[in-house]
């Protein structure tokens, strides 16, 4: 493969990559092998091995031509981004196939700014903390799920009294000076007493209420209270409970456990697995922590300049992710905002921004300490990574598509190599703790 390279500016290179004959006559082989095996051809079982004859008169010369092109394109891509140790901002633009014989192309990729280290990064030497999981820690999970579990029974008994974790129906009317407090009315709003969902304090006032029972208390909203027109007022409520369902927890049997790991365990391996979770979870925390560490360090070394388009993409990132974890707890970004009282681009600067910048300041130095320290990670590595994300899963048809997935040269398994080098590298500067 020949290329040649030209810098059109600060942010775009400009590649022409030269393919030889012999690796576009190998592509068309690749391209035969994989039709083969994977094209449905009449008279042919699925999977069985078609003859080459067949699978050129099935498909045509043209047809395994194209197919070989654009594979070797996608090779040429990511072998010539490797060789000229390129780290694309996004994927490359392909401008021009300038020739099909020779197979030339002319791409156009926006890289990452130049960065400079100095040799002082070397002597960074940092402590690494270990971490450990309580007894009590393990218990707060298993209660998690059983709150998560809980299922709700109604009762009609007159006698019956609402306790923490069962459900109350109520409808409810604030009160400010003898007068209706707006937006704070509910109708038949079902809620579990324990959930800590409306202001403090008014839970609490209903336990061991019946059903039925009309109550009447006073709730002070707290002063630093997240929406402002309520912060710090005295209010009244007066409150009809309607109906109550009683919290009916679920048993740890091994078939409830199958359902939530997908494995048969009795409770005291349950435990055990569910310590190993929080130990893994832990473990990935002290991990970005001891990240934001030695990036602390290293920005008192390093010059880099962060060009303007690079951090508005970043901060668009960041702030879906922010938008998406919001999402799985049922919080619209529109509504949070709005209870701020902020633009969409007002918390983008005022919440995001630095967020943002420092995990892209972060992305530039790992990259080019790699380039430094010329860190890689072995093929049996990566095979001991893979078969340790696999054996987290037991259910046949998600270990088939994993294993489909973490294969060499695939987006996941190049993501999950990139992953491990960062991982290795920030291990490189800590030490752990001795006693």
């Amino acid at each position: 493969m020949k290329i040649t390279r030209k810098d059109l500016d600060k942010s775009i290179v400009e590649l022409v990559v030269e393919e030889t004959a012999e690796n576009i006559a190998k592509q068309r082989k690749n391209a035969i092998a994989y039709l083969q095996t994977n094209a449905e051809v009449k008279g042919f079982r699925k999977w069985a091995k078609i003859p080459e004859d067949i699978i050129i008169r099935q498909f045509w010369e043209e047809h395994i031509n194209k197919m070989a092109v654009d594979n070797s394109i996608d090779k040429m891509y990511r072998e010539s981004l490797k060789k000229e140790k390129i780290m694309p901002v996004a994927q490359g633009e392909i401008k021009e196939i300038i020739s099909e014989s020779p197979l030339t192309i002319r791409i156009n990729v926006e890289v990452f700014p130049t960065i400079e280290i100095d040799s002082k990064y070397k002597k960074i030497n940092l402590k690494k903390k270990k971490t450990t999981v309580a007894a009590a820690e393990v218990k707060k999970a298993l209660e998690e799920i059983e709150t998560k579990f809980t299922k709700f029974e109604e009762t009609t008994s007159k006698a019956s009294k609402l306790k923490m974790w069962d459900r109350a129906t109520i409808s409810t009317q604030g009160f400010e000076d003898g007068k209706e407090l707006a937006n704070t009315a509910m109708q038949e709003y079902p809620l579990v007493l324990g959930s800590n969902i409306l202001v403090p304090g008014f839970e609490e006032e209903i336990v061991w209420a019946k059903i039925g029972e009309n109550l009447e208390f006073p709730v002070d909203f707290p002063k630093d209270y997240h929406n402002a027109d309520f912060a710090g007022k005295k209010t009244t409520f007066k409150v009809t409970v309607s109906k109550i369902e009683k919290a009916v927890k679920p048993e740890f049997t091994e078939e409830f456990i199958e359902q939530l790991r997908g494995q048969k365990l009795d409770l005291d391996w349950f435990k055990k697995l569910i310590k190993e979770e929080i130990k893994d979870t832990k473990d990935s925390n002290a991990r970005m922590e001891e990240e934001s560490e030695l990036i602390d360090e290293l920005l008192k070394i390093t010059k880099m300049e962060i060009w303007e388009n690079l951090l508005k993409n970043q901060i668009d990132k960041v702030f879906e992710e922010i938008k998406q974890n919001m999402g799985q707890d049922n919080i619209k970004m529109n509504d949070y905002l709005e209870s701020l009282k902020m633009s969409e681009e007002e918390y983008k600067e005022q919440h995001v921004k630095a967020t943002a910048l420092k995990r892209l300041q972060g992305e530039l130095i790992l990259f080019k300490l790699q380039e430094l320290e010329k860190t890689e990670v072995k093929d049996s590595e990566m095979e001991k990574e893979v078969e340790k994300i696999l054996s987290k899963f037991q259910a046949e048809d998600v270990l088939k598509r994993l294993k489909e997935l973490y294969v060499p040269w695939t987006k996941y398994f190049e993501e999950l190599r990139q992953r491990m080098v960062y991982r290795k590298l920030i291990d490189s500067f800590f030490k752990a703790e001795t006693k």
